[in-house]
């Protein structure tokens, strides 16, 4: 991998099939998966659209994905900018941060399976 890439957004609604439909049907996205969670994968074959229910969080984008070359090193510099980790880093993604506006970061090495 030569750089890191964003791969997959995650958007927090009120009604999963709604959305899905409405993205399917609109921009023509492709449903890839159905977690055991109910959440919906869909993607348009370059970002992946996982969309899901959390009620304790805000509605709307709650977190976006970037796979890079080496988790250690974004890790590294993240900590040397005074990045927020948040405690269940590692849940999902390989390692979890939040930019300097509170923005969830997912990073990974791997990438994401959908």
């Amino acid at each position: 991998m030569e750089k890191s890439r964003i791969r997959h957004i995650a958007i927090n609604v009120r009604d999963r099939e709604a959305v899905a439909g409405y993205y399917k049907q609109v921009f023509g996205f492709e449903e890839k998966a159905r977690g055991p969670n109910g959440t919906i994968y869909l993607s348009d074959g370059f970002v992946d659209v996982a969309l899901i229910h959390t009620i304790a969080r805000p509605w709307g984008i709650q977190h976006f994905g970037v796979q890079v070359e080496s988790v250690k090193t974004i890790e590294e510099l993240a900590q040397s900018k005074v990045t927020e980790v948040p405690p269940e880093s590692g849940r999902y993604g390989e390692f979890k941060l939040f930019d300097p506006e509170r923005n969830q970061i997912d990073v990974s090495e791997k990438g994401w399976p959908v």
